[in-house]
């Protein structure tokens, strides 16, 4: 156990591990776009490739939560591409299938945010054990996460096809639970998706919000412990662990 020491907090919480959220949270979702359309030489407005971008996370997103609804479920790999087309019709780019393999291809190499890499060194010196608790399936958090140089810095990488159904069904963040063997609250939680904070922090795990959007809170079950603008400040609030 390491102890977490939050603002405002009267005494250390003992955490277990630090759970990472992986797309959005630790992987720069909207990379995948900005990097073919860099590479390419299409005459489009940035702002186009902006809104595709937010287009497909938006549907991809949407997909597993109708997914769950629906009892339907396909692995995040086929989601992704799922909603890619989605994204890529309603910007009259369908046709286009050198695009939509660039852009898939891109999103299995995803670039980390600046500060993870080395926030993740500083815990991990610090004796903190670290996971990554995904909707993504095993190939593509593997490759993501070697890609972003930071696969080697965690212990444990947790992916929901284990059972077959995305965030935020609570029997999801009971696989971290499981993987280190205690309660929820010794869990630290940590995603930049406000629906996902709000879902782990309703099964019970000690939240941050890395709001890295600075979005309205949501008006869900649960709530964080704590909000962080992103990594960086993280491992000062383990108590006692660093110089």
């Amino acid at each position: 156990m390491v102890d977490l020491l939050l603002p405002g907090a009267p005494a250390p919480l003992p955490i277990a591990a630090v759970c990472f959220d992986a797309y959005g949270t630790l992987l720069d979702v909207h990379s995948a776009v900005a990097r073919v359309a860099a590479s390419s030489n299409r005459t489009a407005a940035p702002d186009r490739f902006d809104s595709l971008s937010a287009l497909w996370r938006d549907k991809q997103l949407a997909y597993t939560w109708l997914r769950n609804s629906m009892r339907c479920h396909a692995d995040f790999a086929t989601v992704t591409a799922d909603a890619l087309d989605h994204a890529l019709a309603a910007y009259g780019l369908d046709g286009d299938a050198a695009l939509r393999t660039a852009l898939l291809d891109a999103y299995r190499s995803l670039s980390p945010y600046p500060e993870v890499p080395e926030a993740l060194r500083r815990l991990r010196a610090a004796g903190v054990p670290l996971a990554v608790l995904s909707n993504g399936t095993p190939e593509m958090l593997a490759r993501g996460l070697a890609n972003a140089g930071i696969a080697a810095l965690l212990d444990a990488v947790i992916s929901v096809e284990e059972l077959g159904v995305f965030k935020p069904v609570p029997e999801v963040y009971a696989l971290a639970t499981r993987r280190f063997g205690v309660p929820a609250r010794r869990i630290l939680f940590i995603s930049a998706n406000g629906w996902d904070v709000h879902g782990a922090a309703s099964f019970g795990c000690t939240v941050v919000h890395l709001n890295r959007q600075q979005a309205a809170a949501e008006r869900l079950p649960g709530r964080p412990a704590h909000v962080l603008a992103d990594l960086a400040p993280l491992p000062e609030l383990f108590h006692g662990n660093f110089e």
